[in-house]
């Protein structure tokens, strides 16, 4: 999660609101930072943090420009901050109008897309996503990345694909339904002479058996 520094950084220390955080779900020391550019058509970067320990809950992109927004929320609240929106009757995906917020979950992938947004570049839209593999697999992905030609991350990227389009999972909920940090009913790439298991696992739906 992004430290308050960062952030800060992130919007180059120029901030245009504040306020306390209206909502329970955080505590009673929680507080509002709002960054604009003074463009409804620009952006604005937003944050919430705890004034007595610097603990960072929620970091927002909203990008009027493109109609795209992008959020973090701190994992160790964001089940309180989803029962809260549900009790107030409140949308927790929507950041304005009809546009749904995008969940980030690498900080390097936020304050890339941040930094793009502040100067009007474009940035690349894909969301980025960690993944932990045992050193067996990552020792043959680093192999066959190499005889390839192509970065690791490339060849990961590429294995996810496939996952998806092995399990037909474009029209489904990946991070309900795909745990891709489990090592079960492996994958296997394809258009390759030595073909190595990238596992995944599909997950039962909640009230499936």
């Amino acid at each position: 999660m992004l430290t308050v520094k960062e952030w800060m950084e992130l919007v180059d220390y120029r901030i245009t609101e504040g306020d306390s955080y209206g909502w329970q779900c955080f505590g009673t020391d929680a507080f509002s930072l709002s960054a604009w550019n003074g463009d409804h058509n620009g952006w604005s970067m937003n944050m919430v943090f705890d004034t007595a320990t610097q603990t960072v809950y929620v970091v927002e992109i909203c990008d009027y420009a493109r109609d795209r927004a992008y959020r973090m929320i701190n994992p160790d609240f964001k089940q309180a901050h989803d029962a809260e929106a549900r009790d107030r009757g409140v949308n927790a995906n929507e950041a304005w109008d009809s546009v749904n917020y995008v969940d980030l979950d690498v900080d390097d992938d936020f304050i890339q897309k941040g930094l793009a947004i502040r100067e009007g570049e474009d940035y690349d839209t894909r969301v980025k996503v960690k993944i932990e593999l045992p050193d067996d697999v990552l020792f043959q992905m680093m192999k066959l990345a190499h005889d390839r030609d192509i970065t690791l991350n490339q060849l990961v990227e590429i294995a996810l694909q496939e996952a998806i389009d092995q399990h037909q999972m474009l029209n489904d909920e990946p991070r309900e339904e795909y745990d891709f940090t489990s090592y079960s009913d492996p994958i296997h790439f394809t258009n390759t002479d030595n073909p190595i298991d990238f596992p995944v696992t599909k997950k039962k739906k909640k009230g499936k058996k």
